[in-house]
Order: structure tokens, then sequence, then C-alpha cells
């Protein structure tokens, strides 16, 4: 039973971790790409990338419960008919569910779009520097309409995982990374005869390779002879009871990952008050951070999907040994990793610093490299245990519980050790890591709550009940029973 949880595990977590790397690539690439430029570019482009990535965050979150309806929704197919693609309501629900997302997410994207552009334009007036300002403004702008093709994908990629055939997507994003880079230099450079664009180029590099990976992936889907048998016939179409249904899951997911990134956009933005040096050393070590999130973030979606299929069969039982193998896979590689970060600080920091890198700049991202430890192991576990609960149906726990730990520990504490106590900028990783540290604590707390009552005789933990969608008709999903 314990070898075939840990199995199960990796296999549905490993591809969806690969697809995480090959994404976060991305903007690696652009940030390494920034450093052959100037400090001042990696620094205005990190910040840039920074916000970027909180609104594309909080979009995703938006989607991120579909994945988890799908799930479910075969799942009630398997125990009806013994498979579900033979299922004819779990067809129609999952179609339903492809395109009322579809539709959704366009509406997301744009309004996400509009607000990276004022973003653009307020910063000044959040205490940065005006010349760092001028420079991540054009980029922010280029970055804005990718952000539509970003989340079409994403609603393609929760449909896969869903159906758990995420694998399906790692091979275009893994080939999306050299175009990437090949893109960044063209317009960097101005190579071929395109315009010298700089950091605005690097943008507008990273758009054309999401549309880009969009259209590869849809076609790949359309290729799969069981994603495409689930293609909604009559192209994106919208149900109201659906589309209410997502939006309500997705909202406390939307604004949980948002509260995720806004603590770290803010350590950000108190980093940028003490200086060029200290903000492009935050940049870097969060950087490194985010690569091996990615590890969790995959573990995260795996067991989220596990535990909805577990649940939707009547074998919430089996849900505590998911979760108990999901932290020893976690907690066994952030230990390698963090040895890494004590023992070669150097090597990890070379890809993004060069052989001549800055005395004063590999100083201070040496330092962090101690705060990164503590940060991995927090934000990692507080995230399973986001999957976890989302898995038993409940998406708004984890909203309440970061409010807590980031908005009245986190923000205050770095706040207090970075400016009053007059930590510097130890101070401000000191104050993230204990939100991120508090935050974890009250999510396990509250998922060993839900997890007796899931466990009690009188419960069925099917997540589509949870989520008041156990009663549905062949076309359309009602979010009243």
């Amino acid at each position: 039973m314990r070898v075939r949880h840990y199995q199960e595990i990796i296999k549905l977590s490993a591809p969806i971790a690969g697809i995480q790397f090959a994404q976060v690539a991305l903007t690696s690439t652009d940030l390494l790409m920034m450093g052959f430029i100037s400090v001042q570019a990696l620094a205005a482009g990190g910040l840039a990338l920074l916000l970027y990535n909180q609104l594309r965050t909080m979009c995703v979150g938006m989607v991120t419960s579909v994945g988890n309806l799908v799930a479910a929704s075969v799942g009630r197919g398997e125990k009806r008919t013994g498979t579900s693609l033979t299922d004819s309501t779990a067809v129609d629900e999952v179609r339903d569910l492809l395109g009322t997302s579809m539709v959704l997410a366009t509406i997301v994207a744009i309004v996400a779009g509009i607000t990276l552009v004022v973003f653009s334009h307020i910063l000044v007036f959040l205490g940065q520097d005006r010349e760092i300002v001028a420079l991540a403004r054009p980029i922010m702008l280029a970055l804005a309409p990718g952000l539509l093709p970003m989340l079409w994908l994403n609603v393609l990629r929760q449909f896969a995982v869903g159906m758990r055939r995420a694998g399906s997507l790692l091979r275009v994003t893994v080939i999306s990374i050299g175009v990437n880079a090949l893109l960044n230099a063209v317009f960097i450079y101005g190579w071929i005869g395109m315009p010298q664009l700089g950091l605005a180029g690097i943008g507008l590099a990273t758009t054309l390779v999401q549309l880009w990976t969009f259209m590869v992936y849809l076609r790949t889907v359309r290729h799969d002879q069981k994603l495409n048998s689930l293609l909604a016939p009559n192209g994106w179409r919208a149900q109201a009871s659906t589309m209410k249904t997502i939006a309500k899951m997705g909202m406390p997911i939307a604004l949980t990952y948002g509260s995720e990134a806004a603590i770290t956009s803010i350590a950000t933005v108190f980093m940028g008050m003490f200086g060029p040096i200290p903000l492009a050393a935050s940049n870097i070590v969060n950087q490194l951070t985010y690569i091996v999130y990615q590890i969790n973030i995959g573990l995260s979606h795996g067991t989220s999907i596990l535990v909805s299929r577990t649940a939707g069969k009547d074998q919430a039982g089996e849900i505590g040994a998911i979760a108990r193998h999901t932290f020893v896979i976690s907690f066994s590689i952030m230990t390698l990793v963090g040895l890494l970060y004590v023992i070669v600080p150097r090597a990890v920091l070379r890809p993004f610093l060069g052989d001549e890198a800055d005395p004063a700049l590999l100083a201070a991202a040496t330092t962090l490299l101690w705060f990164a430890i503590a940060h991995q192991f927090f934000k990692g576990s507080q995230n399973i245990c986001i999957g976890l609960l989302r898995g038993l149906g409940n998406t708004r726990a984890g909203l309440t519980n970061t409010l807590i730990g980031y908005w009245l520990v986190g923000i205050p504490a770095m706040a207090i050790c970075g400016y009053c106590i007059g930590w510097g900028s130890h101070g401000i990783w000191f104050g993230l890591c204990l939100g991120f540290g508090v935050t974890s604590l009250l999510l396990w707390w509250r998922f060993i709550a839900d997890l007796r009552v899931a466990q009690s005789p009188s419960q069925n933990m099917d997540v589509g009940k949870t989520a008041d969608l156990a009663d549905r008709r062949p076309s359309r999903i009602s979010p009243s029973r």
C-alpha cells in the first residue's frame, strides 16, 4: 500500500513538476539575459517579471479547480460504468467544464493585462527608483498581451491533468525554452534585421512564445485520441451555472495564489528601497527558490488530483497516508537542495552572475541563500497543504489562513525587522520566511481537521459534493443540489 502511494504520487506529480520547470525556465532564461545587459536591467527586469508572475499566478488560480472538477467527474464516471469515457454524463460534464473555463480565462486574462499596464505607471509612487521604473515599464507593456495565450494554455493543461495525461504538455514547453532564448537574443541585440529593443525585447519574446506554445499544444491535444474526443464540438461555450461553479472554487484559489505572490512582491518592493544591489540579489535568490518551488507545485497538484479521485471513490481512509508520503518526498528533496546552497553557493549562483560577478552582489546573494533554505521548506509545505485541502473540496481555507499568515504576520514582520529593528535586507527575508512558516502551520492544522471529518463514517467526501456539484444533468453542472 505504502509503495503504491509513492508510485501514484510520483506518477501524477513528476510530469506536472516537469511542466512547471519548463514554464519557469522561460522567466529564468529572461532573467539570465537581463544580467547580460546591466545590473540596473537585472533589477528593473526582475521587478517587472515578479509583478507579471503575480498576476499570472492569480489568473492560473482562477482555472486551477478545473483539474479537480474534471478528475472528480471522471472518478464518478468510472464508479458508475467502470470506464469514464463510456459514461455520457461524465463526457458532457468534462466538455462543459472545458468550454466554459476557456471563456472565463479570456475575461480574466484581459483584466489582468490591463492591471499590469496600470502597475507600470504607478511603481514610481511606491518608492521605486525612477530610472528602474523607466526601464521596467516597456517590458511590462510587452508582457501584458501574453497573459491571454498563457491562460488558455493553462486551461488545456488542467484539462489534461484532470484526465491524468499531464505529460503531453512537457514536450511542448521544453522546446519553448530554446525558442524563447533565441527570440530574446534576436530582439535584445537586433539580429537578422530586427530592431534592437533591449528589455522590451525580452517581454515581446515571452509573449510570442506563450502564443506559439498554446497553438502547438492545442494541436497536440487534438492529436491525442482521448483528449480530442472530449473537446467541445461547438467550440468555446459558456454555461452560466458552470462558470459560477468554476469561479466559486477558483476565486479563493486565485486570491490565495495572489496573496502568496503579493507577499513576495511586497518583499521585493521593500528590497528595492535598499538600492539596486540588494534588489538584484533578492531577485536572483527569489528566482532560485521559485525554480525549486516547482517541485512542490507538482506535488501539490498531483496529490490534489489523487485526493479528489480517492474521495470520489469513497476511500477517504487512504488520504492521510497520501499526505504523509507527499511530505516525505518534498522534505527529502528540499534537504538535498539546501545542502547545495550551503556547500557550493558560488556554483548555484554562477548561472545568474557569471564567472566575474560583482563582489558586493555575490556576497549579498550568498547570504540570502541561507534564508532561501527555510523559505523553500515553509513555502513548499504550505502549498502542498493547499493542494490537499483543494482535493477535499475546500478552497476557502487556503485564502483564510494565508491572509493571517501573510498579512497579519509576514508583512508586518518584514517592515519591523527590515526598518524598525534595522536588520535591513536580511530582516525582509526573515519576515518573509516567518509569514510562510505561520501559514504552513495553520494550513496543516486545518487539513487535519478536515481529514477527520472526511474519515467520519457519516461523511461522504466526494469533492463534487463538497463543491455542491453532486447532482448534474448531462450537459450542465448545477451549482446547487
